[in-house]
């Protein structure tokens, strides 16, 4: 199981949304893909794969990732992460519509 390190404008939109009780089911969302990120990375609902347009907030020569949140949902939510920065933790870098 891997540790979540949130960097804080991923830390401050998700204290956003969950005090947004119209955001409710997408807190919701966003928590069970956690769940699945902290578990396995690679869980076929994360749809996870390389995100090419943000640079990795500890070593530029590592990839970010891009999983889903949502699906078929307008402005879907996506959560960016990394590996890192110590060995057995994943950093959230973003959560965000997608772009």
């Amino acid at each position: 199981m891997f540790e979540l390190v949130f960097t804080t404008s991923a830390q401050e939109e998700l204290s956003r949304l969950e005090r947004s009780p119209r955001d409710a089911g997408l807190v919701k969302q966003i928590k069970k893909t956690l769940g699945f990120l902290q578990m396995n990375p690679r869980h076929p609902s994360l749809q996870t794969h390389v995100f090419h347009s943000l640079e990795h907030p500890y070593d530029p020569k590592e990839k970010v990732f891009e999983a889903y949140v949502q699906q078929h949902t307008p402005a879907a939510y996506r959560l960016f992460w990394c590996y890192g920065p110590q060995k057995g933790q994943i950093t959230i870098i973003a959560i965000t519509p997608h772009p």
